[in-house]
């Protein structure tokens, strides 16, 4: 077998390797039913057993009250855009869209097509450099939501505190940091997280809804679009993403017993200090896009001074098992992503390439 390498992709990305290897072991026979997971009816107890374990991790790592209902959804973050405001929002209400980067771009685009939609704030004019200051936000008067991306995985700028909204409920796209740090939830209506970055594997997209905001939801739209669908039937309205649900569960699993996201937290916050630490000790060799303030700590973005250095720069990565180090194909440069699976080794093994290919290169 190859040996494993340091993957930094940003989705889909590393999984925790003891995770990996529970799956392998009982991939083809899922606790003595001579099956694999992937071939147990969703109407089984067996597979019922796994999908609400996962949600019971899931609620105890976020601190999640009995008002709070885990739905395990598809159609990726993408569909949320257009599902959040069809069930909330109608011609004439307005909701509130913070716009920090690419994806936060989009889901307020897909707003419009359901109603009033005022951007707030919109730092796109600034390349989604840094994160706004509270006093820099223009809610409108009534909105029913407030939507904001918790972490711009393309621009690696990472809300480190979240706005106060009063009783207007917030609405995340937690896609990307989902899990690598403790928050208060209660603000919050409505959570939705595609499980390829921080969760599992691609496939199920994870939505977590406070039964106040679902009992105003709209009624009238097609079943398979209604939120109140997939809780009443506890996601098992049709055949769910089950693989990837399992795979989610494992790694809640994996979570808790390293202590759960006070403990991931910390580790994240040594991991990303390695990289961040680099590109600030090179005297400009290396440049990174996000205002320090606002510096994500699950990807990592930088530039070198010039392309054909950041070409060089990948090629010799790959070499060395530094895989996945592109950035997004709209802004160029470099990007790390070190979501909660990629370990503290690889986020120092990257370092130190970085400081030699600077003492080789600067």
């Amino acid at each position: 077998m190859t040996e494993r390498v340091y993957n930094f992709y940003p989705g889909p990305a590393t999984l925790p390797l003891p995770v990996l290897e529970a799956a392998r072991d009982e991939l083809l026979n899922f606790q003595a039913t001579g099956m694999s997971v992937m071939e147990i009816s969703h109407r089984s107890k067996q597979y019922e057993g796994v999908q609400n374990e996962a949600a019971a991790r899931l609620k105890r790592l976020l601190k999640l009250g009995d008002d709070f209902k885990i739905l395990f959804l598809q159609g990726g973050a993408s569909l949320q855009f257009e599902m959040v405001p069809m069930n909330f929002l109608s011609p004439e209400k307005t909701a509130d869209y913070l716009v920090t980067g690419s994806f936060a771009k989009k889901a307020a685009q897909e707003g419009k097509y359901f109603g009033k939609v005022n951007l707030a704030v919109d730092t796109g004019e600034e390349g989604f450099r840094r994160i706004p200051d509270p006093a820099e936000l223009k809610f409108s008067p009534n909105p029913v939501y407030v939507h904001l991306t918790s972490n711009n995985t393309i621009y690696g700028t990472q809300w480190q505190t979240f706005p106060t909204c009063g009783e207007v409920p917030l609405v995340a796209d937690m896609s990307s940091d989902i899990l690598s740090r403790p928050f208060n939830p209660a603000p919050f209506g409505l959570i939705y997280a595609g499980a390829q970055k921080n969760l599992g594997p691609a496939g199920v997209t994870i939505v977590i809804i406070r039964e106040d905001m679902l009992a105003k939801a709209n009624p009238d739209l097609p079943v398979m679009l209604r939120y109140e669908t997939f809780v009443k039937n506890n996601s098992l309205y049709n055949t769910p993403p089950t693989f990837s649900i399992y795979m989610v569960s494992l790694v809640l699993k994996w979570l808790e017993d390293l202590g759960g996201v006070e403990a991931i937290y910390r580790r994240n916050q040594e991991k990303a200090a390695l990289i961040y630490d680099a590109i600030d000790r090179s005297n400009g060799f290396y440049r990174g896009h996000a205002e320090k303030n606002s510096r994500s700590l699950m990807n990592v973005t930088f530039r070198l001074p010039s392309e054909e250095l950041e070409q060089k720069f990948i090629s010799e990565a790959t070499n060395q098992g530094l895989i996945g180090l592109k950035g997004h194909r709209s802004v160029g440069g470099l990007r790390a992503s070190i979501y909660n699976a990629m370990p503290y080794e690889g986020c120092k093994a990257l370092a130190d390439f970085m400081k030699d290919f600077m003492a080789k290169n600067g």
